[in-house]
Order: structure tokens, then C-alpha cells, then sequence
């Protein structure tokens, strides 16, 4: 083939970067005016802050480790945007690891909270009760979280909880080496957790504030999966299934009365993927009886930890062929760096089975044909930027393959997994990786009104409640806009 004269490869290259730009996510959208305007502030701040990483890398704050670059972004005038921003639904996150670590450790002031062991050395045991726990051989005795931080002084030993029920860490690059070490200590958090969120009483404001902290980060919308842990209470009562997602469904009635501008949310039921196939088949038993009882609650199934370690889908298959056919699906898959091992295939599993939504599906692109079912089926890949670098997939956000998916216009949400085990908000930091880190330069407004109109799009709403939802965000993006340009008059931004 021969060279092009300059003039015709100018035109060329000027062809193929349109022909680019009319494929990438959101190019389908047209701004109006008051948008166009927010887009120019917008983008000039975004302009500003990859001109300076381009000069000075270090200094780029998708190029960090994200604990390393939480006070670069808490500078950086486009998250100051995002924050403002109504983000619409959050379509990825899970039950126990939404809510704020400073929430948490309120929630260890309460009454009648015991621990056992020594939080300043080891994972302690916590429970609520009236009257001191028996004492287990061979582990310290039980003592009132109450007497023992009068003890040691509530700042030393705040911190020291606050250290159980986090992953910060400041050379978290050194402290986890791979990805089963870092596993491993997410394991025990939930571990550590479990017994405080687990008592009645602070579940339900637990649900609340996380209600809450996520309505004020600009999400209206929330699906989270969760495995319907046993509940209990002082009085030695255990709650089940069917009365947790009772609990749940009376804080969602009341959140809503207080804020009738917050659409809703559904939950995904979520047991360990780590089941022999009675198990299994018990999972899709409880599913049914929960989805018979709240229609409008229950949004999905799913199975949930470590990919690497827990049983492919494929083994579950036959099961849930036979007796989940009519069960709505959303499965984990392809979380992982590996490909061609039963867990970067549990994309084709899922594809397969139906699945309406793909968790992480990290590597996808390493799969043509799964790309390609993913566009034929309009099947969306809930994408967790924040969450792929903690759990050590991706080290450098601008390597992240979700960049394929956004250049292409891929059916993609973002979502923000686990963001309190990692001091996020509840959206706006992913956003802002997925913005600055993970989607070209050129990337705009459009890309992120994209991004949300598809967190309704994608969801389990109805189409009543799609439409309202709908109604309700455009309302506060009109809100948004003002707020963006009155700021950039006053320099108050």
C-alpha cells in the first residue's frame, strides 16, 4: 500500500479520530446551551490537570495508588464538580461495606458492646449483650468496649478501631503483596464487622445513614447484594432471611418519606459462592421466597466472593438451568487478571445463563466473543474502578481495560463496590477515576451524563419507576448546572 501525500494524511488522521470520537461512550448525546457551558468549565479543569500530570507523572493522581491520592483528589476542582453532580443509581455494592468507617465507630459508643481480644494486636470478637458473654477457653476474657476505651483514651483507641474496619493503609502497595493478601484481610474486616452491624438495632440505621451518605454524594438510586446474615438482639431473638429483608423494606419506606426526592432502592440476594449444589439449590429456594413476598424489593440473584478461590459458575449451571430459569440474574465474573482459567470464563457462564449484568468483568476484553455478546445482548458490565486497584488488578488507572469498553460504547456503569472499606465516597471517587483516570481526554459531559442515564437504563427498575426516577434526576441536573456556573461566577467552586 502506498504513502499517503501530506495533505491526505492529514485528512486521514483527522477521519479516523472523528470516526473515534462518534463511537466513544456518550458521543450519541447532544448538550444543550446551559450544559455546553458547564462542559467548558468542566473540561478546562480537566484540561489543567492532565497537562500537569503529563508534565510531572508523579503527580497525577489516577497514576497513584489510590489511599496515596486521596488529598490530591480532594483538591482537584473537577471532583469538586462530581461531588456537586446528581449521579443518578449505584448498581454495584455490597451490604456491610457501604457505610462510613467514622459511622461505624459511632456505632461502638452504643450500650451493652462487648469485646474480646486485643483490637490493638489482633481481629477482636464484638458482640452485643445485656449480661458479660461466657468466656471461651483459651481466649481473653470479655470486656465492655465502653470500660476498655476509658482505659486506653478514646483517641488511641478509636484509631485503633477505625484500623479494623478499613483497608487504608499508608504503603498499602507493600503491606499487600498480591491480590490473596489482600483477600485475606478484606475477609477479615467483614470478620470484625459482622457481630456490631449485626445487632438489630444498629442494622437498621445502619441501611439509613448508608441511605443517607449515598443521597448526599448525588446518588438517588441504590442495588446492593448482600447474603441476609442472622440478625439478633439483647434479648436473644434471631431474625431470618424474610425478617431482615423486612427490616430493610421498613428503613427504605421511612427514608423515602424524608427524602421524596430520592427514587429508591433493591436489593440482590447474595450468598457465598463457596456451595456444593444442595447448597446451591437452597440459595434459589430462599430467592423465591423472598421475591414472593417483596416484588418490588428483590431485584436479582448473585453469588459472591473471591473469584479466584470460590466454584465457577459452570458448576452451578445445571442447578440453576433446572429450577432458577425464571430467576433474574446479575453475576459476578471475569474479576480477575488470569484468562483463560475457569474464572475469566465464568464471563461466558454468565452470558450463557442469562445474566442481565456482569460484576467487575474485568477481563472481558481478553474475550472477543464475549465483547461481542455483550453489545448483541445488551448485557451491562457494572464497572468498579476504585475497587479493581485495591484488590490489586490494575495499579495505574489509565491501564484499566474498562478504557476498551468506554472507547466503544460499551453498555457500562460505574458503581463503587466496597467504598468505605477503602474511605471513598460512595460514588464520586469512582467517577472521578473513571473520568480522569480510566476515559480518554476528550472524554467530556457527555461521557458522564452517559454514565447515568445508563445507571437507570441498566437497573431493575420498572418502567413507572424508571420514569420517575428519570423525572426526579433531571430536575436536580437542571439544579446542578446552575449551581456549576453561578460557583464558576463567584470562583466559590
Amino acid at each position: 500500500m502506498s504513502r499517503p501525500s501530506y495533505k491526505d494524511f492529514i485528512a486521514q488522521r483527522e477521519a479516523i479520530l472523528n470516526e473515534e470520537s462518534t463511537r466513544y461512550l456518550g458521543s450519541d448525546l447532544v448538550l444543550n446551551a446551559k450544559e455546553n457551558e458547564v462542559n467548558k468549565i468542566l473540561m478546562k479543569n480537566k484540561s489543567d490537570e492532565i497537562s500537569k500530570g503529563f508534565k510531572d507523572p508523579a503527580s497525577f493522581a489516577p497514576a497513584k495508588h489510590f489511599f496515596d491520592a486521596l488529598d490530591d483528589i480532594k483538591a482537584s476542582k473537577v471532583f469538586q464538580i462530581l461531588k456537586k453532580m446528581p449521579k443518578g443509581g449505584v448498581l454495584h455494592c455490597h451490604d456491610t461495606a457501604l457505610l462510613s468507617t467514622d459511622k461505624i465507630v459511632e456505632f461502638t459508643y452504643r450500650d451493652n458492646l462487648w469485646v474480646c481480644g486485643d483490637i490493638f494486636k489482633t481481629v477482636p470478637r464484638f458482640i452485643f449483650s445485656k449480661d458479660k458473654p461466657p468466656k471461651v477457653e483459651g481466649q481473653n476474657d470479655w470486656i465492655k468496649v465502653s470500660k476498655e476505651r476509658l482505659q486506653y483514651g478514646a483517641n488511641d483507641y478509636d484509631k485503633a478501631m477505625r484500623n479494623l474496619f478499613t483497608l487504608y493503609s499508608d504503603d498499602a502497595v507493600e503491606k499487600y503483596r498480591d491480590i490473596n493478601a489482600m483477600w485475606s484481610k478484606f475477609m477479615e474486616l467483614f470478620a470484625a464487622l459482622d457481630p456490631i452491624v449485626g445487632y438489630v438495632e444498629v442494622w437498621k440505621d445502619y441501611y439509613y445513614e448508608t441511605l443517607k451518605e449515598f443521597y448526599n454524594d448525588g446518588v438517588t438510586y441504590l442495588e446492593f447484594r448482600g447474603l441476609l446474615p442472622e440478625l439478633y438482639d439483647l434479648d436473644g431473638n434471631k431474625y431470618g432471611p424474610m425478617q431482615v429483608t423486612e427490616l430493610y423494606y421498613e428503613v427504605l419506606q421511612k427514608f423515602k418519606k424524608d427524602h421524596p426526592d430520592f427514587v429508591g432502592s433493591k436489593f440482590i440476594y447474595a450468598p457465598l459462592r463457596f456451595a456444593d449444589a444442595t447448597t446451591f439449590d437452597k440459595y434459589l429456594t430462599t430467592y423465591s421466597e423472598l421475591k414472593a413476598n417483596y416484588p418490588d424489593f428483590i431485584a436479582g440473584f448473585d453469588v459472591v466472593g473471591q473469584e479466584d478461590k470460590g466454584f465457577p459458575l459452570k458448576g452451578f449451571a445445571e442447578t440453576f438451568l433446572k429450577d432458577g430459569k425464571d430467576i433474574p440474574c446479575v453475576f459476578h465474573a471475569g474479576e480477575t487478571n488470569w484468562n483463560g482459567l475457569e474464572t475469566d470464563e465464568n464471563l461466558i457462564d454468565a452470558i450463557l445463563l442469562g445474566t442481565k449484568r456482569i460484576g467487575h468483568g474485568f477481563a472481558a476484553v481478553k474475550h472477543p466473543k464475549v465483547l461481542e455478546e455483550l453489545k448483541k445482548r445488551d448485557v451491562c458490565i457494572e464497572i468498579n474502578p476504585i475497587s479493581n486497584q485495591v484488590l490489586k488488578l490494575v495499579d495505574d488507572y489509565r491501564n484499566h481495560p474498562a478504557a476498551i469498553l468506554f472507547s466503544d460504547n460499551y453498555p457500562v456503569v460505574v458503581s463503587s463496590d466496597d467504598p468505605s472499606f477503602w474511605e471513598a465516597t460512595p460514588l464520586s471517587h469512582d467517577f472521578y477515576m473513571a473520568f480522569m483516570g480510566i476515559a480518554s481526554a476528550h472524554a467530556d459531559l457527555k461521557f458522564l451524563k452517559k454514565l447515568i442515564l445508563n445507571s437507570f437504563k441498566y437497573s431493575s427498575l420498572n418502567e413507572a419507576e424508571r420514569d420517575e426516577g428519570m423525572k426526579k434526576w433531571e430536575k436536580t441536573w437542571s439544579k446542578f448546572l446552575d449551581i456549576v456556573l453561578e460557583s464558576e461566577k463567584t470562583g466559590s467552586m
